[in-house]
């Protein structure tokens, strides 16, 4: 479960107080879907940094399975991160020159994993989303779709019961798109929490849950909503 308790995030601009998120109230129960939309600027990327614990509060709690993310330290945040978030970004953030097992194999390194049950537990991965003929290949040699699928290889790695995505179906084209978000419900069917920012109707409309924002704050909370953003 994933819950934010009058969460605000305020910045300094120009001599003015501008606030990202304003008095968030929300909770996301375990094995939801949830699509966050709204105009850019409206504090979407700001609500899923800060439930990924890479973004503190001005005021207000964030909360992972009861506990307060930002009332332990760095370390013991970056542990939690870890042990139960993966993250899917717009940009894949793939290292280039890795090959496509390698970038899987990076968290599990990370993670202290054997080499050898690094290597099995990559394979694996890239096979379910399809890429078991392009182990050897890295970035520049894989098509955009490629690249984003060896970034949801990577994501799953460590197993995570969380998964935060960040327009992850920006770059692609529509049955490219239409293939990540099929994964996507994949991962929801298996139990995972799944809480995705987009500005595409039809990737939001394939989450069970819809969460509109608006100037920092959130002005709708829809099940199976059909809303463009």
């Amino acid at each position: 479960m994933l819950q934010m308790e009058k969460v605000t995030k305020s910045y300094r601009h120009r001599r003015r107080t501008v606030a990202a998120l304003d008095g968030a109230d929300l909770t996301i129960d375990a094995g939801d879907f949830v699509s966050l939309v709204g105009p850019s600027g409206s504090g979407k990327s700001t609500l899923l940094l800060m439930l990924g614990g890479m973004l503190s509060p001005t005021l207000g709690r964030v909360l992972l399975h009861g506990q307060s993310i930002y009332d332990v330290g760095p370390n013991a945040r970056a542990r939690l991160r870890k042990e139960n978030i993966g993250f899917v970004f717009q940009t894949f953030n793939l290292v280039p020159y890795l090959t496509a097992q390698e970038n899987v194999q990076v968290p599990l390194c990370l993670n202290g994993v054997a080499a050898d049950a690094q290597a099995r537990r990559a394979v694996e991965l890239l096979q379910r989303v399809g890429l078991g003929d392009r182990l050897d290949h890295k970035p520049t040699e894989l098509s955009v779709g490629q690249q984003q699928r060896v970034a949801l290889a990577r994501m799953l790695a460590n197993d995570p019961s969380v998964i935060l995505a960040d327009e992850p179906t920006g770059n692609l084209d529509p049955e490219t798109a239409e293939q990540v978000i099929s994964f996507f419900e994949q991962f929801n069917a298996e139990g995972r929490t799944i809480v995705m920012v987009t500005h595409d109707p039809r990737a939001a409309a394939r989450a069970k849950r819809t969460l509109r924002l608006a100037e920092g704050k959130v002005v709708s909370d829809q099940p199976q909503a059909r809303i463009v953003a």
